[in-house]
């Protein structure tokens, strides 16, 4: 447990912080160890043997407000002991909380119909920060006590670190099979543009497929990578190699069909990094993840590191483990299907802790901030485009002041050129904004 402390008060107190400096930061409620340290984060008992892992633990609404940023666990209190600071806001636990989904391991019996925790029924969003990366607000806080300490801390930089626009590739067209082509074909009785769409899709080439968005998509990927550069900027695209029978995760992405093929070699032509879009079976069966995984590689030639769930559906915190035994060395499933927002508390990349064996692991995750369609289903956020727009605006202005990363999930039929639909132009818009960043 003392490697998991360590590491997230450094989380915590920056990146820059010195180690030799690091080791004046204590986390202890004895008080005979207090002269040893400059400052001490004085424990809740969250992690006490008769507390852990009981709903006894879950923090208690309304949460205690620190320098108007609320805290999870112990008092918004700071006293002098002697020569010792000591913070009673136990921001170790909330941390831990928040980083290692605990709270998602305490409520199994909160699950929607997809078997995943809904971001509604979360704490942030119960607590109003689910758009507020809190445990950089707690950094801050804390980084300002270590000045005070006489710590030398240096401001950070207001700067988007990372952006990665990443794309789910869950169907990859629309009437390129009989069955979609014979839909569209029928829907063109009432709809005549809808079947001619389709029999010029099904006939012709893919670029005539409504849904095969990618040459859209990479343009603007690669305009904004040309602006930012490489180390700022990356594109994925996550790519199915696996599924049960559930509809869920249908259609079947077959990728030895030309159409995979040939969207499989025109994403490496484009330098775009390929990542496994783990099944919706896989999210319930974990030990699947190798099959799929080892398929990936196979066809495209590449050993994929990078892992996003289908449905995001990684439902357990403990199922983590499957992605660190296959070779997976960053997750990008951590968002809401419901919220846009900050589901680890942070905007930051963040290694992976088992709530279970409270061990850290060398699993990175990264949390989503914005996917396309949580913005607009009737069922989740419902916004019109001007509200999206702005909220989007709202959480990358966010991300900046914290020089934290950026991920977004844009998906291929989101951008269809349709009356209905404002996702094509909101990717662009945002595309815009972040070439000023």
């Amino acid at each position: 447990m003392s490697e998991t402390i360590q590491y997230i008060i450094r989380f915590l107190a920056g990146a820059d912080i010195p180690e030799n400096e690091l080791q004046r930061i204590g986390y202890t409620s004895d008080v005979t160890e207090y002269p040893k340290y400059s400052i001490v984060i004085q424990p809740s008992d969250f992690f006490d043997a008769n507390v852990y892992g009981t709903k006894e633990s879950l923090p208690s609404l309304p949460l205690k407000i620190w320098e108007e940023v609320p805290i999870l666990f112990g008092e918004p209190v700071i006293e002098k002991v002697d020569n010792t600071l000591v913070l009673k806001a136990d921001i170790v636990a909330g941390t831990y909380f928040l980083i290692s989904r605990y709270e998602e391991m305490i409520r199994k019996d909160v699950r929607d119909t997809h078997g995943r925790f809904p971001g509604k029924e979360s704490l942030p969003y119960r607590a109003g920060f689910i758009d507020r990366p809190i445990i950089e607000e707690w950094g801050t806080l804390f980084r300002q006590v270590l000045r005070d300490a006489g710590f030398t801390i240096p401001e950070t930089e207001k700067k988007i670190q990372k952006i990665y626009l990443t794309h789910d590739v869950d169907q990859m067209a629309h009437f390129r099979n009989i069955r979609g082509m014979l839909g569209g074909f029928l829907r063109g009785i009432r709809w005549p543009k809808e079947g001619q769409k389709a029999l010029r899709s099904f006939f012709g080439n893919l670029k005539y497929d409504p849904w095969y968005t990618f040459p859209f998509l990479y343009k603007l990927d690669t305009g904004l990578i040309n602006v930012l550069g490489n180390e700022r900027c990356e594109t994925i695209s996550f790519f199915r190699a696996g599924g049960g029978k559930t509809r869920e995760d249908k259609p079947v992405s077959n990728l030895l069909l030309p159409d995979y093929k040939t969207l499989i070699n025109y994403t490496k032509r484009k330098n775009i990094t390929i990542g496994l879009h783990s099944s919706y079976l896989a999210g319930k069966n974990p030990e699947v993840i190798k099959s799929e995984k080892q398929k990936l590689d196979k066809i495209t030639n590449k050993i994929s590191t990078y892992n996003r769930h289908h449905f995001l559906g990684s439902r357990e915190p403990v199922d983590m483990q499957a992605l660190v035994d296959v070779g997976i060395t960053d997750d990008f499933t951590m968002g809401y299907a419901d919220m846009a927002g900050f589901r680890l508390g942070t905007c930051r990349p963040v290694k992976w802790i088992n709530p279970e064996t409270q061990k850290l692991s060398e699993l990175l995750l990264h949390g989503l901030t914005i996917m396309d369609s949580s913005l607009s289903d009737k069922r989740y956020m419902y916004m019109n485009a001007h509200e999206a727009f702005h909220y989007c605006e709202q959480l990358i202005n966010t991300v900046e002041g914290y020089n934290g990363e950026l991920v977004l999930l844009w998906h291929n039929t989101s951008v269809e050129k349709r009356p209905d639909s404002y996702h094509r132009k909101l990717y662009r818009d945002i595309i815009l904004l972040l070439q000023k960043k």
